[in-house]
């Protein structure tokens, strides 16, 4: 048992890769560093030292762990889980295909009236990813503009040919998280949550990213190591002059605030009538801060199985 381990350091690390086990994520130790589970009482925060990299790499060593990790081509993981290794790098050469794809789609999506940011989250974030998923996106549209941004977001995807819907999945274009520029913030405050927006992946629209990730410094509280990017990723689509014109324009034909309260109604009615919105469990918001649609939201089942795992290791 992962608790029977007296030292917090290694305990620490080997709790951080039982949970990302359950996701099927062997990790490098700059990776287990980086995404260390932070154990610590948010009040002790200034009382403990934080490990360092270097510590990692020596605790990696460490004869109590390693009689419960392997390690194989520079990625640790448990015991008898060595085939996620070749699994992983299958896995980031297919994702790193699908964000070509992404990309694209961003590249048209920036275009669009009331759009700040556009982030890739999930499995993709985290080049975690098979040939038969979808592209999960973080969009973040305009204070006031929210419902309005939405459906034209939607309209686009969907008249490119990209949208998510039915059983179409595959490579398709999964529009479940929208927020605007006033509400960063992210609401669900879980571990699982500080996974998926640590692994964030901005696409476009950094200046609203950097304030992003200021907003939820709470991921500090479950993974000790956060750190703010401070560069832009090689993937980041830049704002160019065309882009900006274009959709300032479509932004003053499509700000009157009827627009906004027609479309708001509208939508509301579909998302209260929507079965999925009352499945026990789910994470459905939908105001002008957020429309946030997970009926099955992953947090509490691998936050289970992780429970689990520590107790079975």
């Amino acid at each position: 048992m992962s608790n029977q381990i007296q030292n917090p350091n290694v305990k620490k690390i080997l709790d951080t890769i039982i949970y990302y086990d359950i996701l099927d994520y062997p990790m490098t130790s700059f990776e287990i560093w980086k995404y260390l589970i932070n154990d610590q009482k948010t009040s002790n925060k200034e009382q403990y030292e934080k490990i360092k990299l270097v510590d990692i790499i020596k605790e990696l060593e460490n004869e109590e762990l390693r009689k419960k990790i392997e390690e194989y081509r520079g990625y640790y993981f448990l015991k008898g889980r060595k085939k996620l290794v070749e699994q992983r790098i299958e896995r980031n050469k297919i994702a790193e295909k699908k964000f070509k794809k992404v990309r694209k789609i961003v590249k048209v999506l920036r275009f669009v009236p009331f759009v700040r940011m556009i982030a890739v989250t999930g499995r993709l974030a985290m080049k975690n990813t098979d040939k038969s998923s979808d592209l999960d996106l973080l969009v973040v549209l305009k204070h006031g503009h929210i419902f309005t941004g939405r459906t034209l977001v939607t309209l686009v995807t969907h008249l490119l040919g990209v949208r998510r819907y039915g059983q179409k999945i595959s490579n398709r274009v999964c529009l479940n998280f929208f927020i605007t520029d006033r509400s960063l913030k992210i609401n669900l405050k879980d571990l699982f949550s500080s996974s998926e927006y640590y692994f964030i992946w901005p696409l476009y629209g950094y200046k609203t990213f950097k304030r992003f990730q200021e907003a939820n410094s709470w991921i500090e509280d479950f993974r000790e190591n956060y750190i703010l990017e401070k560069n832009a990723n090689l993937k980041l689509i830049r704002e160019n002059f065309g882009a900006r014109v274009i959709r300032e324009i479509g932004e003053m034909i499509f700000s009157f605030q009827f627009i906004e309260n027609w479309l708001r109604d509208w939508q509301m009615r579909r998302i209260m009538n929507d079965s999925r919105t009352h499945i026990m469990g789910s994470m459905v918001m939908a105001d002008d801060n957020a429309l946030i649609f997970l009926p099955e939201p992953q947090g509490p089942g691998v936050f289970e199985k992780f429970r689990e795992k520590m107790k079975a290791v």
